[in-house]
């Protein structure tokens, strides 16, 4: 393993750093929030048309730039580093790859360049707490039932004359209020023999009703979606394999992830170092006690090994040429990016003084970050035991 990123890579980051910090100050992240969509599209656009960010990795032939989940990684953590409302999760990380892994010939030619170009953007519609599971990051469920196991709750798919219908409802669906296109998990074939399948629906399909839902995390927007004989379309067709296609997604979603997290995690602890050299307790620098430098140092070293994770967890998804690790090192990434994340905005949110938890300094949205990810992709703990689980750790030689 080459371990040396590529002048593009270090272009990559470079560039999208400078524009981020011209477009995606204190400010401007606050205004973005607290519109209805809950990100600014013109960021978005000038994201999509200046660096093609949402089709970064995408083929060349679906009118991507053709890079691979290392670069996309690596924009992840320049978009997590300024905490950027956009919908590149929802749309690059989540909703992108099950398009070109299930999609036909002809879905593939339609949606992906839209995706690519920035003019369309996507979200998959999971229930939230179902999430994890869905991408076998914390378990992993055979049969699909947390998308509503054929009986009541979750979507339920009907064949009509006309094609597909869905009907039921999914909460906490990142950027799914204001998604043009949704990727819907939903359950067909009744109870005896329900299976799960991926189904899309268009932002003016009759019978879609999408409001934004209060998230803990505000620069994460969620959506609760309601279908009520709601057209859809199959993607795909009906051999797909829809569970594995959801877990293979879940090791490249875990390590954008992760590298978001760091990103986070790095900027936060470079704004409290930056505060303590400044800030003076009798007669002195805060940051000159020994106390807080211990403090620092190992909130530093956390990140640091994070950031080595996260960069492996990338670059293992991208050549997966490691199966028996490559199937864990997203989930373990993840869970110890988290980890830095928290002890890093913690750590920022005490260390800032009387300033650190007030509604007006960014410290407490960092934490947030952190903990409205676990709630959605974690919590750590599960991220572990089930990275432990695959590669057999607890289990007796010989059983």
């Amino acid at each position: 393993m080459d371990a040396r990123f590529t002048d593009e890579q270090d272009e990559i980051r470079r560039t999208l750093r400078e524009l981020l910090g011209k477009r995606c100050g204190p400010e401007e992240l606050r205004a973005a929030v607290d519109t209805p969509a809950g990100h600014d599209p013109a960021l978005w656009t000038t994201l999509a048309e200046q660096l093609g960010l949402p089709g970064l990795a995408l083929p060349e032939t679906h009118g991507g730039v053709g890079c691979t989940v290392t670069e996309l990684a690596l924009a992840c953590e320049e978009t997590g580093r300024a905490l950027a409302p956009t919908p590149l999760l929802a749309t690059a990380v989540l909703t992108a790859p099950l398009l070109l892994a299930l999609g036909t010939g002809a879905q593939r030619a339609e949606l992906l360049p839209a995706l690519a170009s920035g003019g369309l953007t996507a979200a998959l519609a999971v229930p939230g707490p179902a999430l994890a599971t869905a991408l076998a990051l914390t378990g992993h469920d055979r049969r699909g039932q947390w998308a509503g196991g054929g009986r009541a709750g979750g979507v339920q798919a009907r064949r009509t004359e006309g094609g597909w219908q869905l009907y039921g409802q999914v909460d906490q669906v990142l950027d799914g209020h204001s998604a043009r296109l949704l990727v819907i998990a939903a359950h067909t074939g009744g109870f005896a023999r329900s299976r799960v399948l991926l189904f899309l629906v268009r932002a003016d399909a009759a019978g879609l009703t999408r409001v934004r839902q209060t998230a803990l995390d505000a620069t994460r927007p969620q959506g609760r979606v309601q279908l009520r004989h709601t057209p859809a379309e199959l993607l795909g067709s009906e051999a797909a394999d829809v569970l594995p296609a959801l877990a293979r997604l879940g090791d490249t979603a875990a390590a954008c992830l992760a590298a978001e997290a760091v990103g986070a995690a790095g900027r936060v602890l470079e704004r409290t170092v930056e505060y303590v050299g400044q800030r003076e307790q009798f007669g002195r620098p805060v940051g000159s006690f020994q106390a807080v430098k211990h403090r620092l140092a190992d909130a530093y070293v956390q990140v640091q090994a994070a950031r080595s994770a996260a960069y492996y967890a990338a670059w293992a998804a991208a050549e997966a040429t490691a199966p028996a690790r490559g199937e864990t090192a997203g989930s373990l990434a993840l869970a110890q990016a988290l980890e830095a994340l928290r002890r890093a905005a913690a750590e920022g949110i005490q260390l800032h003084g009387g300033i650190g938890f007030t509604w007006e300094h960014e410290a407490h949205l960092y934490f947030k970050r952190a903990a409205g990810d676990e709630l959605l992709f974690g919590p750590v703990h599960r991220l572990r035991a089930h990275a432990a689980d695959a590669a057999h750790v607890f289990e007796e030689a010989g059983t």
